[in-house]
């Protein structure tokens, strides 16, 4: 018997209480699940694909510039109203949220980091989405800005999604390297790990807001570097003095009372993912290494078939012979799919999240 039947989860993307069910079988059962950044119907089906063939939940989420580009590039984008990306985010929910049954698996329909700059765009999201269901959650990144203000803003935006019961996922601590325009290569070694007592103050705050959950309705982002040269201690060593902490601060019998993510991962070992799961993180965000999984099915698909693709008419086997069978875009696009979903089947693999379903 798997997670399906287990927690009376269906196919298709999943809410609130069945959200937490998840989160906490996954922390429990020592799983993480891969959160794989989209831009397009075409990688939104290479992670479910992945997810099938691996009899796995996923996490799709998108980000405000793939929100945007799932729009489409010449929609407008203003600082105070990020349409395209509201209109893309929306989109892509609803695409998901219609394809996404077939699969056969649950997933967890997510929005990746906003920083204080595009809170219109959460802003938007969060309006529709009052209306109807259509995101599991969202994350908001506050995380160059003064502590106190980042929690406080925080558990705003978490006391308008609870009556939706929309997890919100937060970040304490910087991601460092750069991740979707955001650039903190140059941040310094001991700004890049969260603080345990930071990580109780959001606790302490958040757990009373939600309903979604008695302990803490919000992931707490444990976020490390994307290079690991360019720091000497070791990441998930520290979360199990994080969740010590919050364990002695709440007088709590369970030694993972919070959730976490692992953000930034691109050039970790698959060892120290492993150690992290093993100290309660249950998400883990994946976005360079797919972007470049695509890429080489793409690539490979050109550089094979390069002399079919120069013309029309006129390949190696003849003058008159026609190239549309090579360079139909169901045929290259598919390509990138298809090695896209091998990187997500690795990653699944990795964090221990094959057949659980």
């Amino acid at each position: 018997m798997g997670l399906l039947q287990e927690l009376n989860i269906k196919p298709g993307v999943i809410y609130g209480d069945d959200v937490l069910k998840l989160f906490t079988y996954a922390r429990a059962k020592g799983f993480a699940i891969p959160a794989i950044n989209i831009t397009s119907s075409s990688t939104v089906i290479a992670a479910l694909e992945a997810a099938k063939e691996s009899q796995a939940p996923i996490i799709l989420q998108a980000s405000q510039g793939g929100a945007a580009f799932f729009a489409g590039k010449s929609i407008a984008n203003s600082a105070d109203k990020q349409e395209a990306s509201v209109a893309g985010a929306i989109a892509a929910a609803h695409f998901i949220r219609s394809i996404a049954p077939v699969y056969g698996v649950p997933v967890i329909l997510h929005t990746d980091h906003c920083a204080k700059k595009l809170l219109p765009w959460l802003d938007g999201m969060i309006d529709e989405g009052a209306r109807h269901p259509l995101f599991s959650s969202h994350m908001i990144d506050l995380s160059e800005e003064e502590v106190q203000w980042n929690i406080d803003t925080t558990a705003k935006y978490l006391k308008r999604v609870a009556p939706m019961k929309q997890w919100l996922e937060m970040e304490i601590g910087i991601t460092g390297g750069e991740e979707d325009g955001v650039n903190n290569e140059d941040v310094d070694n001991n700004s890049l790990y969260t603080q345990p007592e930071d990580i109780w103050k959001v606790h302490s705050t958040l757990a009373a807001i939600s309903p979604t959950s008695p302990s803490l309705p919000a992931s707490v982002t444990f976020t490390v570097s994307t290079s690991p040269v360019t720091s000497s201690s070791t990441p998930s060593c520290n979360l199990g003095k994080h969740q010590a902490y919050v364990k002695e601060q709440l007088g709590s019998k369970d030694d993972k009372p919070t959730f976490f993510v692992f953000h930034g991962g691109s050039g970790s070992a698959v060892e120290e993912f492993q150690s992290a799961i093993s100290h309660g993180v249950v998400k883990v965000n994946i976005d360079t290494d797919t972007q470049w999984a695509y890429l080489i099915g793409v690539r490979d698909y050109v550089t094979k078939n390069i002399d079919y693709l120069k013309t029309q008419v006129g390949n190696p086997e003849g003058e008159d012979k026609p190239n549309k069978k090579k360079y139909d875009p169901r045929v290259w696009v598919r390509e990138g799919e298809k090695t896209m979903k091998d990187r997500v089947k690795e990653a699944l693999n990795n964090f221990f999240a094959v057949n659980v379903l």
